[in-house]
Protein backbone atom coordinates (compact mmCIF):
# COMPACT_ATOMS: atom_id res chain seq x y z
CA UNK A 1 0.00 0.00 0.00
CA UNK A 2 1.44 3.57 -1.21
CA UNK A 3 -0.03 6.92 0.90
CA UNK A 4 -1.28 9.33 -1.43
CA UNK A 5 -0.74 7.16 -4.67
CA UNK A 6 -3.00 9.43 -6.11
CA UNK A 7 -0.19 12.26 -6.04
CA UNK A 8 2.10 9.37 -7.86
CA UNK A 9 -0.28 9.27 -10.60
CA UNK A 10 -0.02 12.74 -11.37
CA UNK A 11 3.35 12.48 -11.61
CA UNK A 12 3.08 10.17 -14.53
CA UNK A 13 0.68 12.84 -15.76
CA UNK A 14 3.55 15.54 -15.57
CA UNK A 15 6.00 13.44 -17.31
CA UNK A 16 3.99 12.36 -20.02
CA UNK A 17 2.76 16.19 -20.63
CA UNK A 18 6.46 16.92 -20.46
CA UNK A 19 7.32 14.47 -23.25
CA UNK A 20 4.63 15.33 -25.21
CA UNK A 21 5.62 18.90 -25.63
CA UNK A 22 9.32 17.77 -25.54
CA UNK A 23 8.57 15.87 -29.06
CA UNK A 24 6.84 18.80 -30.44
CA UNK A 25 9.00 20.99 -30.12
CA UNK A 26 11.86 19.48 -31.96
CA UNK A 27 11.19 20.03 -35.47
CA UNK A 28 11.14 24.13 -34.57
CA UNK A 29 14.87 23.61 -33.05
CA UNK A 30 15.94 21.66 -36.08
CA UNK A 31 14.32 23.66 -38.44
CA UNK A 32 17.64 25.77 -39.62
CA UNK A 33 19.64 22.08 -40.66
CA UNK A 34 17.10 20.01 -41.65
CA UNK A 35 16.47 23.38 -44.27
CA UNK A 36 19.99 23.28 -45.47
CA UNK A 37 19.87 19.17 -45.48
CA UNK A 38 16.82 18.94 -47.34
CA UNK A 39 16.78 22.66 -49.19
CA UNK A 40 13.57 23.19 -47.99
CA UNK A 41 11.71 26.48 -48.50
CA UNK A 42 9.30 28.25 -46.05
CA UNK A 43 6.57 27.37 -47.80
CA UNK A 44 7.62 23.85 -47.57
CA UNK A 45 8.40 24.20 -43.42
CA UNK A 46 4.91 25.61 -43.29
CA UNK A 47 3.24 22.61 -44.81
CA UNK A 48 4.61 20.65 -42.36
CA UNK A 49 3.69 22.53 -39.72
CA UNK A 50 0.12 22.88 -40.75
CA UNK A 51 -0.13 18.57 -41.49
CA UNK A 52 0.39 18.31 -37.85
CA UNK A 53 -2.56 20.99 -36.60
CA UNK A 54 -4.39 19.61 -38.64
CA UNK A 55 -3.86 15.91 -37.58
CA UNK A 56 -3.81 17.50 -33.89
CA UNK A 57 -7.19 18.70 -34.54
CA UNK A 58 -8.95 15.37 -35.90
CA UNK A 59 -6.89 13.64 -33.08
CA UNK A 60 -8.29 15.53 -30.25
CA UNK A 61 -11.62 14.93 -31.77
CA UNK A 62 -11.21 11.41 -32.45
CA UNK A 63 -9.28 10.21 -29.11
CA UNK A 64 -11.85 11.95 -26.94
CA UNK A 65 -14.49 9.64 -27.97
CA UNK A 66 -12.19 6.43 -28.29
CA UNK A 67 -10.12 6.93 -24.45
CA UNK A 68 -13.83 7.52 -23.16
CA UNK A 69 -15.12 4.09 -24.85
CA UNK A 70 -11.77 1.94 -24.06
CA UNK A 71 -10.86 3.65 -20.42
CA UNK A 72 -7.46 6.13 -19.92
CA UNK A 73 -4.85 2.93 -18.93
CA UNK A 74 -5.30 1.54 -22.56
CA UNK A 75 -6.74 4.41 -24.25
CA UNK A 76 -3.40 6.56 -22.68
CA UNK A 77 -1.56 3.24 -23.45
CA UNK A 78 -2.45 3.80 -26.98
CA UNK A 79 -2.01 7.67 -27.30
CA UNK A 80 1.94 7.58 -26.60
CA UNK A 81 2.77 4.28 -28.85
CA UNK A 82 1.70 6.18 -32.04
CA UNK A 83 3.17 9.65 -30.93
CA UNK A 84 6.18 7.64 -30.21
CA UNK A 85 6.56 6.18 -32.68
CA UNK A 86 6.00 8.56 -35.08
CA UNK A 87 8.65 10.71 -33.32
CA UNK A 88 10.97 8.10 -33.89
CA UNK A 89 10.14 7.49 -37.51
CA UNK A 90 11.06 11.31 -38.54
CA UNK A 91 14.42 9.91 -37.85
CA UNK A 92 14.03 7.96 -41.54
CA UNK A 93 11.99 10.74 -43.42
CA UNK A 94 13.78 12.36 -46.77
CA UNK A 95 11.52 14.95 -47.65
CA UNK A 96 8.91 17.28 -47.39
CA UNK A 97 5.95 14.58 -47.84
CA UNK A 98 8.09 12.13 -45.59
CA UNK A 99 8.49 14.69 -42.41
CA UNK A 100 4.43 15.83 -43.40
CA UNK A 101 3.22 12.30 -42.82
CA UNK A 102 5.84 11.82 -40.18
CA UNK A 103 4.06 14.91 -38.45
CA UNK A 104 0.68 13.95 -38.94
CA UNK A 105 1.21 10.48 -36.81
CA UNK A 106 2.78 12.63 -34.30
CA UNK A 107 -0.27 15.10 -34.37
CA UNK A 108 -2.97 12.63 -34.29
CA UNK A 109 -0.92 10.48 -31.36
CA UNK A 110 -0.28 13.58 -29.09
CA UNK A 111 -3.93 14.78 -29.25
CA UNK A 112 -4.76 11.86 -26.92
CA UNK A 113 -2.57 13.25 -24.11
CA UNK A 114 -5.03 15.83 -22.81
CA UNK A 115 -8.23 13.98 -23.09
CA UNK A 116 -6.76 10.79 -21.59
CA UNK A 117 -4.73 13.01 -18.82
CA UNK A 118 -7.83 15.16 -17.90
CA UNK A 119 -10.02 11.99 -17.43
CA UNK A 120 -7.69 10.63 -14.81
CA UNK A 121 -7.94 13.65 -12.68
CA UNK A 122 -11.69 13.27 -12.81
CA UNK A 123 -11.03 9.60 -11.95
CA UNK A 124 -8.60 9.81 -9.08
CA UNK A 125 -9.67 13.16 -7.46
CA UNK A 126 -12.50 14.58 -5.30
CA UNK A 127 -13.17 18.21 -7.51
CA UNK A 128 -11.70 20.07 -4.53
CA UNK A 129 -8.65 18.96 -5.61
CA UNK A 130 -8.90 18.79 -9.62
CA UNK A 131 -7.89 22.30 -10.35
CA UNK A 132 -4.62 21.82 -8.35
CA UNK A 133 -3.41 18.26 -9.57
CA UNK A 134 -4.89 19.47 -13.37
CA UNK A 135 -1.98 22.53 -12.75
CA UNK A 136 0.94 20.14 -11.70
CA UNK A 137 0.14 17.69 -14.97
CA UNK A 138 -0.10 20.92 -17.03
CA UNK A 139 2.86 22.61 -16.09
CA UNK A 140 4.59 20.02 -18.15
CA UNK A 141 3.97 21.61 -21.02
CA UNK A 142 6.65 24.56 -20.14
CA UNK A 143 9.27 21.74 -18.74
CA UNK A 144 8.86 20.11 -22.20
CA UNK A 145 9.47 23.52 -24.14
CA UNK A 146 12.37 24.23 -21.61
CA UNK A 147 13.62 20.66 -22.02
CA UNK A 148 13.39 20.82 -25.55
CA UNK A 149 16.11 24.01 -25.62
CA UNK A 150 18.77 21.93 -23.32
CA UNK A 151 18.34 18.03 -24.90
CA UNK A 152 17.90 18.81 -28.37
CA UNK A 153 21.33 20.80 -28.88
CA UNK A 154 22.97 18.11 -26.53
CA UNK A 155 21.89 15.67 -28.45
CA UNK A 156 22.71 17.20 -32.11
CA UNK A 157 26.40 18.36 -30.71
CA UNK A 158 26.95 14.72 -29.74
CA UNK A 159 25.23 12.39 -32.00
CA UNK A 160 23.46 14.17 -34.74
CA UNK A 161 19.93 15.08 -35.98
CA UNK A 162 18.58 11.57 -36.53
CA UNK A 163 19.85 10.56 -32.85
CA UNK A 164 17.56 13.48 -31.89
CA UNK A 165 14.31 11.79 -33.34
CA UNK A 166 15.67 8.20 -31.94
CA UNK A 167 16.18 9.21 -28.39
CA UNK A 168 13.05 11.59 -27.44
CA UNK A 169 10.68 9.23 -29.54
CA UNK A 170 11.87 6.29 -26.52
CA UNK A 171 11.27 8.25 -23.96
CA UNK A 172 7.43 7.99 -24.45
CA UNK A 173 8.44 3.89 -24.55
CA UNK A 174 9.97 3.88 -21.18
CA UNK A 175 6.94 6.25 -19.58
CA UNK A 176 4.76 3.33 -20.85
CA UNK A 177 6.14 0.81 -18.62
CA UNK A 178 5.84 2.70 -15.41
CA UNK A 179 1.80 3.39 -16.56
CA UNK A 180 1.49 0.06 -17.57
CA UNK A 181 2.67 -1.27 -14.38
CA UNK A 182 1.94 1.02 -11.89
CA UNK A 183 -2.14 2.73 -13.39
CA UNK A 184 -5.54 1.51 -12.25
CA UNK A 185 -8.56 2.99 -11.58
CA UNK A 186 -9.21 3.33 -8.10
CA UNK A 187 -11.69 0.89 -7.68
CA UNK A 188 -9.34 -1.91 -9.12
CA UNK A 189 -5.86 -0.35 -7.91
CA UNK A 190 -4.34 -2.83 -4.89
CA UNK A 191 -1.58 -0.26 -4.16
CA UNK A 192 -4.22 1.74 -3.12
CA UNK A 193 -4.87 2.25 1.24
CA UNK A 194 -8.98 2.05 1.81
CA UNK A 195 -8.42 5.74 3.61
CA UNK A 196 -7.59 6.76 0.32
CA UNK A 197 -9.93 5.03 -2.00
CA UNK A 198 -12.68 6.00 0.51
CA UNK A 199 -11.64 9.84 0.20
CA UNK A 200 -11.63 10.07 -3.75
CA UNK A 201 -14.79 8.44 -4.15
CA UNK A 202 -16.45 10.61 -1.01
CA UNK A 203 -15.73 13.30 -3.14
CA UNK A 204 -16.72 12.62 -6.61
CA UNK A 205 -20.36 12.82 -8.10
CA UNK A 206 -22.11 10.44 -9.60
CA UNK A 207 -21.70 6.55 -10.36
CA UNK A 208 -18.75 5.12 -9.42
CA UNK A 209 -15.60 4.95 -11.88
CA UNK A 210 -16.06 1.55 -12.68
CA UNK A 211 -19.18 1.49 -13.29
CA UNK A 212 -19.19 5.12 -15.66
CA UNK A 213 -15.53 3.45 -17.66
CA UNK A 214 -17.93 1.44 -20.01
CA UNK A 215 -21.21 3.29 -19.59
CA UNK A 216 -22.50 4.60 -23.21
CA UNK A 217 -22.32 8.18 -24.28
CA UNK A 218 -24.17 9.84 -27.05
CA UNK A 219 -21.47 11.90 -28.43
CA UNK A 220 -23.44 14.09 -30.64
CA UNK A 221 -25.70 14.72 -27.63
CA UNK A 222 -22.82 16.64 -26.19
CA UNK A 223 -23.46 19.39 -28.40
CA UNK A 224 -26.95 20.18 -26.96
CA UNK A 225 -25.80 21.04 -24.01
CA UNK A 226 -24.47 24.87 -23.06
CA UNK A 227 -21.53 23.66 -20.78
CA UNK A 228 -20.09 21.68 -23.62
CA UNK A 229 -20.26 25.01 -25.35
CA UNK A 230 -18.96 26.77 -22.70
CA UNK A 231 -15.92 24.70 -22.86
CA UNK A 232 -15.56 25.08 -26.95
CA UNK A 233 -15.32 28.61 -26.18
CA UNK A 234 -12.20 28.72 -23.56
CA UNK A 235 -10.64 26.59 -25.64
CA UNK A 236 -11.36 27.75 -29.11
CA UNK A 237 -10.61 31.46 -28.44
CA UNK A 238 -7.98 31.29 -25.89
CA UNK A 239 -5.67 27.85 -26.86
CA UNK A 240 -4.72 29.81 -30.34
CA UNK A 241 -2.93 32.92 -28.05
CA UNK A 242 -1.03 30.42 -26.73
CA UNK A 243 0.46 29.51 -30.02
CA UNK A 244 1.13 32.90 -30.83
CA UNK A 245 2.72 33.13 -27.80
CA UNK A 246 5.57 29.72 -28.54
CA UNK A 247 5.52 30.50 -31.96
CA UNK A 248 6.36 34.89 -32.54
CA UNK A 249 7.54 35.44 -29.41
CA UNK A 250 11.34 34.75 -30.73
CA UNK A 251 11.05 36.94 -33.84
CA UNK A 252 9.03 40.04 -31.36
CA UNK A 253 12.22 39.95 -29.29
CA UNK A 254 14.45 39.80 -32.60
CA UNK A 255 12.64 42.68 -34.25
CA UNK A 256 11.91 44.46 -31.25
CA UNK A 257 14.90 44.48 -28.92
CA UNK A 258 17.61 42.84 -31.69
CA UNK A 259 17.58 39.17 -29.77
CA UNK A 260 20.31 36.45 -31.45
CA UNK A 261 18.15 34.08 -31.74
CA UNK A 262 21.78 31.93 -32.81
CA UNK A 263 22.12 31.70 -28.92
CA UNK A 264 20.40 30.87 -26.27
CA UNK A 265 18.03 32.71 -25.05
CA UNK A 266 17.73 33.42 -20.71
CA UNK A 267 14.89 36.18 -21.93
CA UNK A 268 12.73 33.10 -23.55
CA UNK A 269 13.30 30.84 -20.62
CA UNK A 270 12.44 32.55 -18.45
CA UNK A 271 8.82 33.19 -20.20
CA UNK A 272 8.60 30.10 -20.74
CA UNK A 273 9.12 28.65 -17.45
CA UNK A 274 6.27 31.38 -16.20
CA UNK A 275 3.72 29.73 -17.74
CA UNK A 276 4.54 26.86 -14.53
CA UNK A 277 3.65 29.13 -12.31
CA UNK A 278 0.81 30.08 -13.53
CA UNK A 279 -0.72 26.60 -14.08
CA UNK A 280 -0.07 25.24 -10.80
CA UNK A 281 -0.82 28.69 -9.07
CA UNK A 282 -4.02 28.89 -10.99
CA UNK A 283 -5.32 25.26 -10.10
CA UNK A 284 -4.41 26.07 -6.15
CA UNK A 285 -6.66 29.09 -6.10
CA UNK A 286 -10.03 27.84 -7.36
CA UNK A 287 -9.13 24.27 -5.54
CA UNK A 288 -8.77 26.48 -2.30
CA UNK A 289 -11.58 28.66 -3.16
CA UNK A 290 -13.62 25.25 -3.31
CA UNK A 291 -12.53 24.10 -0.32
CA UNK A 292 -13.36 26.98 1.75
CA UNK A 293 -17.35 25.85 0.40
CA UNK A 294 -17.44 27.93 -2.55
CA UNK A 295 -20.05 26.02 -5.32
CA UNK A 296 -17.37 24.60 -8.19
CA UNK A 297 -18.46 26.08 -11.34
CA UNK A 298 -18.84 29.66 -9.46
CA UNK A 299 -15.02 29.08 -7.71
CA UNK A 300 -13.56 27.92 -11.56
CA UNK A 301 -15.69 31.42 -13.10
CA UNK A 302 -14.61 33.61 -10.39
CA UNK A 303 -10.99 32.80 -11.11
CA UNK A 304 -11.10 32.92 -14.72
CA UNK A 305 -12.75 36.61 -14.46
CA UNK A 306 -9.53 37.53 -12.10
CA UNK A 307 -7.11 36.21 -14.79
CA UNK A 308 -8.69 37.62 -17.81
CA UNK A 309 -9.43 40.68 -15.87
CA UNK A 310 -5.23 41.02 -15.44
CA UNK A 311 -4.64 39.65 -18.74
CA UNK A 312 -5.22 43.00 -20.17
CA UNK A 313 -1.46 44.17 -18.58
CA UNK A 314 -0.15 42.31 -21.91
CA UNK A 315 -1.23 45.79 -23.93
CA UNK A 316 1.43 47.28 -22.05
CA UNK A 317 3.76 45.17 -23.74
CA UNK A 318 3.55 47.88 -26.67
CA UNK A 319 5.15 50.91 -23.89
CA UNK A 320 7.99 48.76 -22.76
CA UNK A 321 11.44 50.32 -24.00
CA UNK A 322 13.51 48.03 -22.31
CA UNK A 323 13.89 44.13 -23.11
CA UNK A 324 13.07 43.42 -19.28
CA UNK A 325 10.11 44.89 -18.85
CA UNK A 326 9.05 43.28 -21.88
CA UNK A 327 10.08 39.82 -20.11
CA UNK A 328 8.25 40.73 -16.86
CA UNK A 329 4.76 41.67 -18.77
CA UNK A 330 5.01 38.74 -21.41
CA UNK A 331 5.71 36.28 -18.56
CA UNK A 332 2.85 37.34 -16.29
CA UNK A 333 0.69 36.88 -19.98
CA UNK A 334 1.77 33.25 -20.45
CA UNK A 335 1.35 32.79 -16.83
CA UNK A 336 -2.05 34.08 -16.42
CA UNK A 337 -2.89 32.00 -19.96
CA UNK A 338 -1.77 28.43 -18.61
CA UNK A 339 -3.70 29.45 -14.93
CA UNK A 340 -6.61 29.77 -17.69
CA UNK A 341 -5.98 26.84 -19.42
CA UNK A 342 -5.80 25.01 -16.31
CA UNK A 343 -8.86 26.01 -14.94
CA UNK A 344 -11.19 25.48 -18.16
CA UNK A 345 -9.42 21.97 -18.30
CA UNK A 346 -10.63 21.97 -15.20
CA UNK A 347 -14.60 22.59 -15.55
CA UNK A 348 -14.91 19.81 -18.16
CA UNK A 349 -14.49 17.58 -15.23
CA UNK A 350 -16.92 19.52 -13.19
CA UNK A 351 -19.55 20.08 -15.84
CA UNK A 352 -19.79 16.64 -16.58
CA UNK A 353 -19.72 13.03 -15.40
CA UNK A 354 -16.80 11.17 -16.10
CA UNK A 355 -17.68 8.55 -18.84
CA UNK A 356 -17.81 11.84 -21.01
CA UNK A 357 -15.02 14.32 -19.71
CA UNK A 358 -12.76 12.82 -22.54
CA UNK A 359 -14.96 13.54 -25.70
CA UNK A 360 -16.02 16.81 -24.14
CA UNK A 361 -12.19 17.43 -23.84
CA UNK A 362 -11.62 16.57 -27.21
CA UNK A 363 -14.14 18.51 -28.80
CA UNK A 364 -13.29 21.70 -26.68
CA UNK A 365 -9.14 20.37 -27.69
CA UNK A 366 -10.16 20.64 -31.32
CA UNK A 367 -12.02 24.00 -31.22
CA UNK A 368 -8.24 24.95 -29.85
CA UNK A 369 -6.45 23.45 -32.59
CA UNK A 370 -8.23 24.79 -35.94
CA UNK A 371 -8.46 28.59 -34.18
CA UNK A 372 -4.56 27.66 -33.54
CA UNK A 373 -5.00 26.97 -37.91
CA UNK A 374 -6.51 29.80 -38.88
CA UNK A 375 -5.16 32.50 -36.10
CA UNK A 376 -1.63 32.63 -37.79
CA UNK A 377 -2.99 33.57 -40.92
CA UNK A 378 -4.34 36.88 -39.17
CA UNK A 379 -1.05 37.08 -37.56
CA UNK A 380 0.82 36.29 -40.85
CA UNK A 381 -0.95 38.74 -42.76
CA UNK A 382 -1.11 41.84 -40.22
CA UNK A 383 2.47 41.83 -39.78
CA UNK A 384 3.24 41.51 -43.25
CA UNK A 385 1.02 45.19 -43.85
CA UNK A 386 2.69 46.20 -41.04
CA UNK A 387 6.65 45.21 -42.07
CA UNK A 388 5.55 46.24 -45.73
CA UNK A 389 4.97 49.71 -44.06
CA UNK A 390 8.36 49.68 -42.11
CA UNK A 391 6.46 49.39 -38.78
CA UNK A 392 6.77 45.50 -37.42
CA UNK A 393 6.71 45.88 -33.95
CA UNK A 394 3.59 47.95 -34.76
CA UNK A 395 1.48 44.78 -35.91
CA UNK A 396 2.65 42.94 -32.91
CA UNK A 397 1.27 45.76 -30.71
CA UNK A 398 -2.08 45.21 -32.10
CA UNK A 399 -2.10 41.76 -31.93
CA UNK A 400 -0.79 42.36 -28.13
CA UNK A 401 -3.65 44.06 -27.84
CA UNK A 402 -6.49 41.60 -29.02
CA UNK A 403 -4.69 39.04 -27.02
CA UNK A 404 -5.81 41.06 -23.99
CA UNK A 405 -9.29 41.38 -24.72
CA UNK A 406 -9.88 38.26 -25.65
CA UNK A 407 -9.67 36.48 -21.96
CA UNK A 408 -12.76 38.63 -20.96
CA UNK A 409 -14.85 37.97 -24.09
CA UNK A 410 -14.43 34.49 -23.81
CA UNK A 411 -15.30 34.72 -19.88
CA UNK A 412 -18.29 36.82 -20.45
CA UNK A 413 -19.45 33.69 -23.07
CA UNK A 414 -18.42 31.06 -20.52
CA UNK A 415 -20.55 32.96 -17.72
CA UNK A 416 -23.76 33.30 -19.52
CA UNK A 417 -23.63 29.35 -20.68
CA UNK A 418 -23.00 28.53 -17.36
CA UNK A 419 -24.89 31.00 -15.15
CA UNK A 420 -27.37 28.82 -13.67
CA UNK A 421 -24.45 26.31 -13.01
CA UNK A 422 -25.95 22.84 -13.76
CA UNK A 423 -24.03 19.65 -13.72
CA UNK A 424 -24.54 17.25 -16.58
CA UNK A 425 -26.01 14.26 -15.22
CA UNK A 426 -25.36 10.53 -16.59
CA UNK A 427 -28.65 9.90 -17.42
CA UNK A 428 -28.61 12.98 -19.96
CA UNK A 429 -26.12 11.51 -21.73
CA UNK A 430 -27.47 8.33 -24.05
CA UNK A 431 -31.20 6.65 -24.22
CA UNK A 432 -29.27 3.94 -23.11
CA UNK A 433 -28.65 5.04 -19.48
CA UNK A 434 -32.39 7.08 -19.48
CA UNK A 435 -33.66 2.98 -20.43
CA UNK A 436 -32.06 1.64 -18.07
CA UNK A 437 -32.45 4.24 -14.86
CA UNK A 438 -36.19 3.78 -16.29
CA UNK A 439 -36.29 0.12 -15.80
CA UNK A 440 -34.53 0.14 -12.33
CA UNK A 441 -37.36 3.16 -10.70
Amino acid sequence: MIKNYRWLIVFLLFVATTINYLDRQIIGLLKPILEEEFSWSESDFARIVMAFQAAYALGLLGFGWVIDKIGTKAGYSLTIIIWSAAGMLHAVARSVTGFSLARIGLGIGEAGNYPAAVKTVAEWFPKKERGLATGLFNAGTSIGVVAAVVLVPWILRNYGWHEVFWITGALGFVWLIFWVVFYEIPEKQTRLTSQERDYIISGQEGASTESVEKAPVSWLKLFTFPQTWAYITGKGLIDPIYWFFLFWLPSYFSATFSLDLKKASVELMLIYLATTVGSIGGGYLSSSLIKRGWPTIKARKTVLLVLGTLELSVILTQFATDRWVAVGLISLAVALHQAWATNVFTMASDMFPKQAVSSVVGIGGTAGALGGIFFPMLVGNLLDQYKAAGNLTGGYNVLFTICGFTYLIAWLIIHLLTRKGNVVDASELSDEIVAETSEKY
